[in-house]
Formats: C-alpha cells, sequence, structure tokens
C-alpha cells in the first residue's frame, strides 16, 4: 500500500523497527520536553501529514514497552485517523503511573497501524439470529 506523506518533523519518517513489525513507530515533534505527571493527559504532536487511500485507517496504538515499563498509554486506543483527515497526526498519551514521564522531542510515543475498512449497509430485522451466548454481556462466557 502507498500512502503518501508530508513530514513536517525534524525526525525521519516514521518506520518499523523490525521486518516482522506491524506497526510503524512515530515520533514526539515538540520544542520544549513535556513532563507528563501523574494522570495527566497531553497532545503530543508529531509533525506528520497523511494522505490516507480511500477504506483504509490509520491507527495509533501504544507502544508495549513504555506501558509495561513507564505506565504510559494511548488514551483513546487504538486512535483512529480517517482517510479524509489532512491535519496534524496527533497523539493523546496518559501517564497511568505514580511518577512523572518527560516526552522529548524525537520520542518514540506511540505506533501507527494502517487497516482496510470495510463500509456496511444496514438491513432492518425484527429479530436477531438466536446464538449459544444470546445477549449475554460482559463477562458473561467466565474466566475459565
Amino acid at each position: 500500500m502507498i500512502v503518501e506523506i508530508i513530514n513536517k518533523s525534524k525526525h525521519p519518517n516514521p518506520s518499523y523497527k523490525t521486518h516482522g513489525s506491524s506497526g510503524l513507530d512515530i515520533r514526539a515533534n515538540i520544542e520544549n520536553s513535556i513532563n507528563l505527571r501523574s494522570m495527566e493527559r497531553a497532545v503530543i504532536p508529531t509533525g506528520i501529514y497523511l494522505d490516507i487511500p480511500e477504506n483504509t485507517e490509520a491507527q495509533i496504538r501504544p507502544r508495549s514497552g513504555l506501558a509495561l515499563k513507564s505506565g504510559i498509554t494511548v488514551l483513546n486506543t487504538p486512535g483512529t485517523i480517517d482517510s479524509d483527515y489532512r491535519g496534524e497526526v496527533a497523539v493523546i498519551l496518559i501517564n497511568l503511573s505514580k511518577e512523572v514521564f518527560i516526552i522529548n522531542d524525537g520520542d518514540r510515543i506511540a505506533q501507527m497501524v494502517f487497516s482496510k475498512v470495510e463500509k456496511i449497509n444496514w438491513r432492518e430485522k425484527k429479530i436477531l439470529t438466536k446464538t449459544e451466548r444470546g445477549s449475554g454481556g460482559f463477562g458473561s462466557t467466565g474466566t475459565k
């Protein structure tokens, strides 16, 4: 898939860290470091602008190492970037740890995964197909 990009940041284009990586690492593009306090959230600019193909979305996801080691995650995970959005890609980070986390310019703050989007058409129905689960909601299938 070809995705057109304008990179106004001081950093290289988002890239795959390894051959088998699904997500491209994206970096903070900031003038000054940001001190993200416990339970604080911030919008982090990347300097990246995308022309995403129709019927495709870019998903912004947390980096597992940041989540495990520092309690930093993407607040609206996965964040969706629609194919018709042309503004700057920004990442909403939240600090779920008890320590201040410092975000520096160029830090890899999240990953971006591209996914095809299937458009649907509604078909009205009076009764849904019966299943074993039925209308059982959260936790209805147990833990084992």
